[in-house]
């Protein structure tokens, strides 16, 4: 872990996707030195220098497809996906390492092992690492508690080329409602619906995924009764959000104990 007054040092796992690059810009903003750019073993990137994919001034890093011993690693940070996460998690623990991801699809697998692994070391997953779908969350469960007879839905939308759906972050924000009732998601979720589907069950949220263009990220979570209905909606203009929260996670993680956190205990009160 890092000394207290020293730039933290990560390294990036997945480093040469859309999320990647945004974060190996940002960390210039946010003074954190980024010790290593790691990407598949066998990608045409390897060895090659950041600049050259970036088109701008990011030092003498190049893309590598491991980690050298004697590169200092404060928190790794994983953006990768379920195919290349289980590596990003050794090496996490290899280093003793804070392991900060935003990967989603993981498995029920994946998810178990990240849980043992913050036994050994501090662990923060989050669909989402905006500030604001974080305080979004935080909305959807209090609305859910002090509402627990209205009906909930929740809309996303993304860029056409996302492969999961609904998103990991509605997901979220729906885990969150279901928290607030003192509920299990997966009993109560409704995943789109079409047909003579009959009418809406009590305690029903439910989940409708749109895809199309070049859509960063939209979020809607809508709680309805007879008489009036709250939205709370949060639009993402650029990946460069995530990126900044993601590097803020990985600073605070890296001064904390072994244990499982999330955005909100980043946040505070």
């Amino acid at each position: 872990m890092n000394d207290e007054g020293r730039r933290i040092h990560v390294a990036l796992h997945g480093a040469s996707g859309r999320m990647g690059q945004a974060v190996l810009r940002a960390a210039r903003q946010c003074d954190m030195v980024i010790s290593a750019a790691l990407v598949r073993p066998g990608s045409a990137l390897i060895d090659v220098p950041l600049r050259q994919i970036l088109g701008e001034s990011v030092g003498e890093l190049e893309f590598r497809a491991a980690l050298d011993p004697d590169v200092t690693v404060d928190a790794l940070v994983d953006f990768s996906g379920p195919h290349a996460f289980d590596a990003a998690l050794a090496l996490a623990l290899e280093r003793r390492a804070a392991f900060v991801s935003g990967t989603t699809g993981l498995s029920p697998h994946q998810l178990g092992e990240m849980h043992r692994a913050s036994a050994a070391i501090p662990v923060l997953w989050t669909s989402n690492f905006s500030l604001g779908v974080a305080l979004m969350r935080r909305f959807a469960r209090v609305a859910a508690r002090v509402l627990p007879d209205w009906d909930c839905e929740i809309v996303e939308m993304h860029h056409r080329r996302k492969a999961d759906a609904p998103s990991g972050t509605a997901l979220t924000l729906g885990e969150a409602v279901a928290e607030g009732r003192g509920l299990a998601l997966d009993e109560v979720a409704a995943h789109g619906r079409c047909g003579q589907t009959g009418a809406r069950p009590p305690g029903q949220i439910g989940f409708h995924a749109l895809r199309g263009g070049d859509v960063v990220g939209e979020h809607t979570v809508i709680f309805a009764s007879d008489d009036e209905r709250i939205e709370f909606t949060h639009r993402a203009a650029n990946r460069e959000i995530f990126a900044r929260g993601a590097l803020l996670a990985a600073r605070w993680l890296a001064a904390a104990k072994p244990g499982r956190y999330d955005m909100d205990d980043v946040l505070g009160d």
